[in-house]
């Protein structure tokens, strides 16, 4: 019981000393450690991490909205993650589709509404995930400016591809050669086709369970972006952690290169 009063002592304290700071304008999550958290706790399948995880995106969301974060970006699968077994991908997708339809209900009833919006290559998904995707962004579209991204079947360098791909293509209709379309390219032009361009670049990005690397997650937004690393597997994320993420990044200076 004591331990426990202690805990909300500190959460509390640093809750008030996260709302003087300086807040991110978007933060990026890298949901990671579903399946190894399953594991951990001796859950019949996979998927039940999942299950797990999809319910936290929830209480993430609400700490971002209540601390006024405009923007907030979660990867919730890989092209990478494509390649796992049909079973635990069917189990994915159905969460998937539950979840996206709860945010829109959960938009409908905040008091700071986000935009729900899917980006990766929705091709690569079933159609009814496809389906479910289209209706909560119907359904939010108002809501602008605040958003909530959600990256499913999403791989960085295929979405600068993608972005490259359209460029080309696009230039080449307007009749430019492609002497022409090489001797005048410039980030900002690609940075315009990538596949939420009116989205700010992430000014934080937080991966859980431990692992020190970013495994492509907006490859190209990222370049100044903070970096914070957590133990805890994703389903395990708890509040104090996040604060955590943006006490650490409220103390730093950031440059941009210069």
């Amino acid at each position: 019981m004591l331990k426990r009063l202690i805990y909300r002592y500190y959460e509390r304290g640093l809750a008030t000393e996260v709302a003087r700071g300086r807040l991110p304008h978007h933060v990026g999550v890298v949901l990671d450690g579903n399946r190894r958290f399953a594991l951990k706790r001796g859950l019949a399948r996979a998927a039940d991490g999942h299950r797990f995880g999809a319910e936290n995106a929830d209480h993430l969301v609400t700490w971002c909205d209540e601390l006024r974060i405009p923007v907030v970006t979660l990867w919730a699968l890989s092209t990478d993650n494509l390649r796992r077994p049909p079973e635990e991908l069917e189990a994915i997708y159905a969460i998937v589709e539950d979840k996206v339809e709860q945010l829109a209900e959960m938009q409908a009833r905040s008091s700071f509404p986000r935009r729900v919006r899917a980006v990766g290559r929705r091709e690569l998904l079933p159609s009814s995930t496809q389906a479910a995707i289209q209706r909560v962004e119907d359904a939010t579209a108002g809501n602008a400016p605040n958003e909530l991204i959600v990256a499913v079947g999403y791989g960085g360098r295929e979405e600068i591809t993608d972005a490259v791909r359209r460029m080309i293509a696009d230039r080449l209709v307007r009749g430019d050669s492609l002497e022409g379309i090489a001797s005048g390219l410039h980030p900002d032009e690609i940075s315009r086709y990538l596949y939420a361009p009116d989205v700010p670049d992430p000014d934080l990005i937080i991966r859980t369970s431990g692992e020190l690397r970013l495994s492509g997650f907006l490859l190209w937004q990222s370049a100044y972006s903070e970096y914070y690393f957590c133990d805890a597997f994703w389903p395990e994320f708890r509040r104090i952690d996040f604060l955590r993420a943006l006490r650490s990044y409220a103390q730093r200076e950031r440059r941009r290169g210069g």
